[in-house]
């Protein structure tokens, strides 16, 4: 045997016999002739275009600076005028502020246009901070399973321009009716709802969901809106992050800070999770689109994408799986395959916290925790159960007892009998 033919064998399988000519064999009958191997589905590839498609990108090279802030060209020694390609028509459909220069975004956020400049590191090198005490943003590594996971939390100023931001831009456009995260009148309880009484569950996790929306993608979204070139930069500046590269990581090493070296999503910016699902538009489209193409359901919690079905489609999961896996790795996002779950009706079913098999109801371990923590409040006073120091411990129980009510009214009322008893 050669090596061509040995890897073949390998990749391909065995070839067919040659002591047998096709031609001249006798069919099988069609009862005992073995299953044909199932090929592999495969996906047609997407061509992406602009969403500036339908217009010409005018950025004008001028000799002197078109308005404050403007951008330099030392190659070309002209200042670039990037305020030409906004769509007005697109940002008054969604009733969106306009504007186009920094002054004009200064205006708007009521702040002088140098402390906008301050505020996206206008004229730091590469645009990021030198060291994490010029950073607007303050930094705190959070352990986790597999290792720690990076909170930057933006300081004052920043965070009163991304709740700005938050409130009168990206709350005003529509998200795909899939997202229930962090999304006005949906939850984790609607997020789980559509997945009652299924055959089965199947659960996804988007890996390193916030980092994977990089700079550009955000650029993307305000150019999507309507936004100019120069606006849609500062925008995306304001509301993404990236790290010095001075900053230790706990056990020193270099390789977890690799996906927040560019500038990306922060986790602990009020304005993250609504731009991570306006980023997962199309990724909530195609995989609506394939789920009913199953007949199945489809729903996603941030980073948490749920699919559930009948008998045919657990039948069929052997093909849906692998174009789930196409789509979201062609969307720009990572599958974590540690936290695959397909869970079949005689399991527990619990998706967002929500177990789903028959009704929507809490989990008893849950439920049996939270009746725990209301009798040892009753016997021994609130103060010993507060371990994570709520500051509001009072109003925090309510809502976890409101929570349960919603689910399970009978539970949630034998929790609210003892929540009255604690005396605070």
């Amino acid at each position: 045997m050669g090596l061509f033919d040995f890897l073949r064998r390998i990749f391909f399988g065995s070839p067919p016999s040659q002591s047998v000519s096709p031609v001249e064999s006798t069919p099988v009958p069609e009862e005992t002739s073995p299953r044909k191997p199932r090929c592999k589905a495969k996906l047609e590839p997407l061509r992406y275009t602009s969403v500036h498609s339908d217009r010409v990108e005018n950025i004008e090279e001028v000799a002197a600076p078109p308005y404050e802030l403007a951008r330099y060209g030392a190659r070309t020694g002209h200042y670039f005028d990037m305020t030409k390609d906004g769509d007005a028509q697109k940002l008054a459909r969604y009733e969106l502020p306009q504007f186009s220069t920094p002054m004009e975004l200064a205006e708007w956020l009521q702040i002088p246009v140098g402390k906008l400049a301050w505020l996206t590191h206008r004229f730091t090198q590469f645009d990021r901070p030198d060291e994490a005490q010029e950073s607007h943003y303050i930094y705190h590594w959070k352990p986790k399973r597999s290792g720690f996971r990076l909170i930057e939390s933006p300081r004052p100023f920043l965070k009163m321009a991304q709740q700005q931001i938050l409130q009168e831009i990206l709350n005003q456009v529509p998200l795909h009716t899939a997202a229930h995260g962090f999304v006005r009148g949906r939850s984790s309880v609607t997020n789980a709802a559509p997945h009652t009484g299924k055959r089965v569950v199947v659960k996804f996790d988007l890996e390193n969901f916030y980092t994977s929306v990089k700079f550009s993608r955000v650029v993307a979204i305000f150019r999507n809106l309507g936004y100019c070139r120069e606006a849609s930069l500062y925008l995306a500046r304001l509301t993404t992050s990236v790290i010095p590269m001075s900053l230790p990581f706990p056990d020193g090493s270099l390789r977890p800070l690799l996906p927040y070296l560019s500038r990306h999503l922060p986790q602990g910016a009020a304005t993250s999770p609504a731009l991570a699902n306006l980023s997962a538009y199309s990724l909530d489209v195609r995989l609506s689109g394939l789920a009913r193409a199953f007949d199945a359901d489809y729903t996603r919690y941030a980073d948490d994408l749920t699919f559930s079905g009948s008998e045919p489609f657990l039948r069929s999961l052997q093909v849906f799986l692998p174009l789930v896996n196409q789509i979201i790795r062609s969307e720009r996002f990572q599958v974590n395959h540690m936290k695959r779950r397909v869970l079949r009706d005689n399991q527990q079913q619990k998706v967002t916290g929500v177990v789903v098999n028959e009704h929507p109801n809490v989990p008893r371990k849950e439920f049996d925790l939270l009746k725990a923590i209301l009798t040892n409040c009753i016997r021994q006073g609130p103060g010993t159960q507060n371990r994570e120091n709520h500051p509001d411990f009072a109003s925090h129980l309510r809502g976890r007892v409101a929570y349960v009510q919603q689910l399970n009214p009978n539970r949630g009322q034998r929790l609210l009998q003892l929540y009255e008893q604690i005396r605070w």
